[in-house]
């Protein structure tokens, strides 16, 4: 080892591979290994060794008792089931505990998950008394446990505050999506009443998908069009609509510009969802909008828009209402972007006998697509996932297919909504959430990596 790396070791700026330790360490910190905190305790860190072993107990007593039965059941998932047993001496049928492929599951996933963190902590350990080690053997000072402690609020304050968000993140985010994905893999769902005791069905579930001769297969190749339509159709009529607004807005020759930027955005300070549920309750048969026609002899006195009854009509309105609550939020991101536009490109292009049309389209637009297509790539993801637009105005109606699983405007998302809580094909669901993920997250990256954005940074 050589005196650079062996300078950088004592200060705890280096990180040395499990291997470099083996090959460099001294016997406490090889058997740290195996008793985690020994290194530490043999070279004055009592406290912190301690605590790496109360540590290393903890996980064995735990794999012991739960944890090893945990992994061990994860390739079956189970395999006894609940049973019905009549009781003489009460007169009544007793249910006997069976096998509940759902916690395997999570337990298993769970317990992995601790595992490597546990390994995580063990590697963290053999580091903590290379360095005790090295230290010692310099003759320098070893921190005490206290000093430990100080540093956590000191130069280690980064590691005192990124524990909580990442402990959270791995309980609340990283294990459920594991489990999800695990789900796809099983037939967990109320077909063949698989609801508590599932097994692994490999890729049969993506099979099924993909088929489109099937019923879900035709219906997801459906849902997934339309949901690609939509995503394009609202992603970009509100950023247009948006644009238009605030370059009139922002012209020299609008008067009471702040009048105007309030009138457009006084719909974001109602709820969206009370807005979109009045607009559902509005266009009804029965609603406002057709009482009012039928009232002045645009349609007849028995007639009425099927804007939710006819799949076209339902579709076309939709995407109107989505440009009303949201092109109000697109006009306050792109006046922004306009105003920071250099105003010596506008004056260079009119000593050049530029056109308004002609500065639009060589300046103005190639500008706002350079600034803004991370914020087009992210709401078109988010279009996809609308949950809320789709269904709180249609509903996915209507439906116009018996024998599908979705309506002719449900979103993949909705239609996954609809799958797990309507139906409880959950396998299906999180075949469906995975597909959605894999779409949206190779499609943007994609586009952005193929973007002046990413390529011409800072160039603009």
């Amino acid at each position: 080892m050589n005196l650079k790396r062996k300078a950088t070791a004592l200060e705890g700026r280096s990180y040395p591979t499990v291997a470099e330790i083996f090959h460099d360490g001294g016997t406490t910190t090889k058997c740290s290994a195996l008793v985690m905190g020994l290194g530490n305790m043999a070279h004055k860190q009592l406290c912190k060794g301690m605590l790496f072993l109360a540590a290393e107990l903890a996980y064995i007593i735990f794999m012991v008792r739960s944890g090893i039965h945990n992994i061990a059941m994860l390739p079956s998932l189970g395999s006894v089931p609940q049973a019905e047993v009549w009781n003489e001496e009460l007169q009544v049928y007793l249910y006997t505990k069976g096998d509940q492929s759902i916690l395997i599951l999570l337990y298993g996933l769970a317990t992995l998950l601790l595992t490597l963190i546990f390994l995580w902590i063990w590697r963290g350990t053999l580091r903590s008394a290379y360095r005790a080690e090295e230290l010692d053997r310099a003759g320098q000072h070893v921190p005490a446990f206290s000093e430990d402690l100080k540093s956590l609020l000191d130069e280690n304050l980064y590691r005192t505050l990124m524990t909580p968000p990442m402990f959270f993140i791995l309980v609340l985010t990283i294990l459920p999506l594991l489990f999800m994905i695990c789900m796809a893999f099983t037939n967990y769902s109320k077909i063949d009443n698989h609801l508590v005791l599932f097994d692994w069905v490999g890729l049969s579930n993506f099979a099924t998908l993909f088929d489109s001769g099937s019923v879900l297969g035709g219906t997801f190749w459906r849902v997934l069009i339309w949901t690609l339509v939509w995503a394009f159709f609202a992603t970009f009529t509100n950023y247009f609509f948006g644009m238009i607004l605030a370059i009139l807005i922002n012209r020299k020759g609008t008067k009471a510009k702040g009048f105007w930027r309030f009138c457009f955005v006084l719909s974001c300070a109602v709820p969206m969802f009370v807005s979109l549920l009045i607009m559902r309750t509005m266009l009804q048969p029965e609603g406002a909008v057709n009482v009012l026609l039928r009232s002045i002899g645009v349609i007849a006195p028995d007639a009425s828009l099927p804007f939710f009854t006819n799949a076209m009509w339902a579709r076309v309105t939709v995407i109107v209402i989505n440009i009303w609550v949201g092109v109000p939020y697109t006009l306050l991101q792109l006046t922004g972007v306009l105003q920071n536009i250099p105003t010596d490109l506008y004056e260079a292009a009119d000593m050049d006998g530029a056109n308004k049309v002609q500065q639009f389209f060589s300046i103005t637009l190639p500008y706002m697509f350079y600034v803004t297509t991370p914020y087009l790539i992210a709401t078109f993801t988010s279009n996809v996932n609308n949950f809320n637009v789709i269904y709180l105005l249609s509903g996915g109606d209507p439906i116009t297919n018996l024998a599908s699983t979705a309506g002719d405007t449900d979103l993949l998302v909705t239609w996954l909504y609809k799958l797990t809580i309507e139906k409880q094909y959950y396998n299906i669901g999180a075949v469906v959430g995975i597909l959605t993920f894999v779409i949206l997250a190779i499609g943007s990256l994609l586009t952005y990596r193929n973007s002046k954005s990413y390529k011409e940074e800072g160039g603009f």
